[in-house]
């Protein structure tokens, strides 16, 4: 049996929702960086484990390899069920996954590190135009799930009741980026509550992004 390995980029979206359950489950792990702006994810050995050349990659003890942050993140919650990321009850899972994938699937990917090379490079895209395409789809998103978030009398101080969800582990690293790129903020009061009281939680803040060991 070998230690548990979790393959991550410091700013990635998705490995940071990866790190922040990981924590929330209490289970260690070493880290491993793969640099995505210096290309480490092409590399043969990586593509071996990951074809999609992408971070989160999650090496388990037993040298089970699993991808994709919500593949990961639904493994944990039924192998290690305790502390609970998903509420009891199908209309309460249900309304956990809705908050996260308006971010996971919605905002996320149309903001990753590919989409901006795209946008850069063959769109030919200056600075204000990346921005700019940033902005609308990161406030488009944000704007839903405020509205999801402040109506329902099941948000608590976390997204889904007092103790963090999938909600809280996907909101996060959002709201990271979304600071990253100078996106405006004050439109959603209820997800900045939320969010605030996640960043005081030891879980969230040893996998917050400027602080881990390949920050630069």
């Amino acid at each position: 049996m070998g230690s548990r390995t979790l393959y991550t980029f410091f700013r990635s979206s998705a490995a940071y929702r990866a790190r922040i359950a990981l924590n929330l489950k209490g289970l260690s792990y070493e880290r491993i960086s793969v640099s995505l702006p210096g290309g480490a994810q092409f590399a043969a050995d990586y593509q071996a484990l990951n074809p999609q050349q992408q971070v989160p990659t999650l090496v388990e003890e037993d040298g089970t390899v699993l991808i994709q942050s919500p593949a990961i993140l639904e493994y944990l919650e039924e192998v290690y069920p305790d502390p609970p990321l998903l509420p009891e009850g199908a209309v309460a899972r249900a309304r956990v996954r809705a908050i996260a994938m308006a971010m996971g699937c919605d905002i996320h990917p149309l903001n990753n590190l590919r989409v901006l090379k795209y946008l850069r490079g063959p769109l030919a895209q200056d600075e204000d135009g990346v921005n700019a395409w940033i902005q609308n789809w990161t406030e488009l998103g944000l704007g839903a799930v405020e509205t999801m978030l402040a109506l329902s009398e099941e948000t608590g101080d976390f997204c889904h009741g007092d103790a963090p969800t999938f909600a809280d582990v996907y909101l996060a690293p959002q709201i990271y980026h979304a600071q990253r790129f100078n996106c405006p903020l004050d439109a959603y009061p209820t997800i900045g509550r939320v969010h605030a009281n996640a960043l005081k939680l030891r879980p969230f803040l040893d996998a917050f992004p400027d602080t881990q060991p390949d920050a630069t």
